[in-house]
């Protein structure tokens, strides 16, 4: 379970550029929970991930993972017990690298190795195995640099990557927003795929709606840094399209409402 405690972050604080991204925001995310967040662009989401990843630091509040408390711990420290796949797949894999020695170095994750000890060629056969249930022709590209492939293979190897370790929870920030749709519905597949595959606990960051709708057993709205709806089960399940806009406006009604009445 991960545990969010009145989670806090301020940009720029105390100048006229102040901007309070995340406000005293708390949730509980059970075992096996696979939540699409949305919300409008500066609703907090990406910075929501951030901050459990440790790469942003918070002002206010804890963050607790299977009774472990990551508040002060280093976001490298916490790499062993998260993983994420980024938008841009540059981020989550070494370009100048061959994909054999990606997986490698994922799959060494936590241990002192130099690259020629981390390569370990009996993993190999492992690796090809595991690839070629991607369904994405990754099992003949082991000695291809990663730069060279194409975006959807890189975010699978990502995903792949992400998951080698068996992660407590896997942080997705829009890994499919740089793909064409034909791609990013394959990788959505996979995705949901090897969550469900290795029961592990996700949030997905997403600004399409039909992914929202369509995967998971949680959606989660945010605005202003507050998580404003969240839903789950058959409420998640009856959901569509027009729904969520509804769910946009109502929201945005609400502060500019309070805005007007001075609340």
């Amino acid at each position: 379970m991960l545990i969010l405690q009145n989670l806090s972050k301020t940009f720029n604080e105390e100048t006229p550029l102040e901007n309070k991204v995340i406000d005293s925001l708390s949730l509980k995310v059970e075992h096996k929970d696979f939540i699409t967040l949305l919300g409008s662009n500066g609703a907090g989401k990406s910075t929501l991930l951030n901050l459990i990843a440790g790469t942003l630091e918070l002002d206010e509040g804890q963050i607790i993972l299977d009774h472990v408390n990551l508040t002060s711990m280093k976001a490298y420290r916490r790499a062993g017990l998260i993983g994420r796949v980024h938008q841009d797949p540059r981020l989550s894999v070494s370009p100048n690298m061959t994909l054999l020695e990606n997986l490698s170095l994922s799959d060494a994750k936590g241990q002192s190795f130099s690259l020629r000890r981390a390569v370990d060629m009996k993993r190999a056969g492992f690796y090809k195995e595991q690839l070629e249930t991607l369904g994405l022709g990754l099992e003949t590209k082991l000695n291809t640099r990663i730069g060279l492939l194409s975006g959807g293979q890189r975010q699978a190897v990502a995903l792949f990557m992400a998951i080698m370790k068996k992660p407590k929870i896997l942080l997705l920030d829009e890994h499919t927003a740089a793909l064409d749709p034909r791609t990013s519905e394959i990788i959505m597949g996979v995705t949901d795929r090897l969550i469900r595959e290795n029961e592990i606990t996700a949030l997905m960051v997403t600004h399409n709606m039909n992914h929202a709708l369509s995967f998971g057993n949680r959606l989660l709205m945010m605005h202003e840094g507050k998580v404003v709806e969240d839903l789950k089960g058959k409420d998640k399940a009856s959901l569509n399209t027009k729904d969520v806009i509804t769910m946009f406006k109502k929201n945005a009604e609400t502060i500019e409402d309070r805005i007007v009445l001075g609340l």
